[in-house]
């Protein structure tokens, strides 16, 4: 377990989201719950780093290449991993990260409100 550190947080874009395939969810409360799983994780006292990406996986490559470490754990969002049209995007994210950031734990979510569950696993 790591101690201390700032964390990369990283999630798909609110906006980069197909919501037609999430009936109870929009752009709107997406952000809101992000939001509110950030203001939860800094109350905490953790160094949070939240990293947006778009769908696109040279893009989002490229914004998280641009975050500089060093980082005590990086968390990949479910947004990424768990849709299945993004599977391109989350390998390519693992690959940046293990490129830019060698020996980088990586912890995941299952939602914007069980990010600092994640995290805490960590730090």
């Amino acid at each position: 377990m790591v101690k201390t550190g700032r964390v990369l947080s990283i999630g798909l874009r609110p906006s980069a989201i197909d919501f037609s395939k999430y009936a109870d969810l929009t752009e709107e409360i997406l952000t809101a719950r992000i939001e509110a799983g950030e203001a939860t994780i800094r109350a905490a006292g953790i160094d949070l780093v939240p990293c947006q990406v778009p769908a696109d996986p040279d893009e989002a490559g490229a914004r998280v290449r641009a975050e500089t470490g060093p980082f005590a754990v990086a968390m990949i969002g479910a947004g990424v991993r768990m849709a299945g049209e993004h599977t391109l995007l989350f390998e390519r994210l693992v690959n940046v990260l293990i490129d830019a950031h060698p020996g980088l734990p990586l912890c995941f979510n299952t939602s914007p409100e069980s990010t600092i569950d994640a995290l805490r696993r960590w730090v």
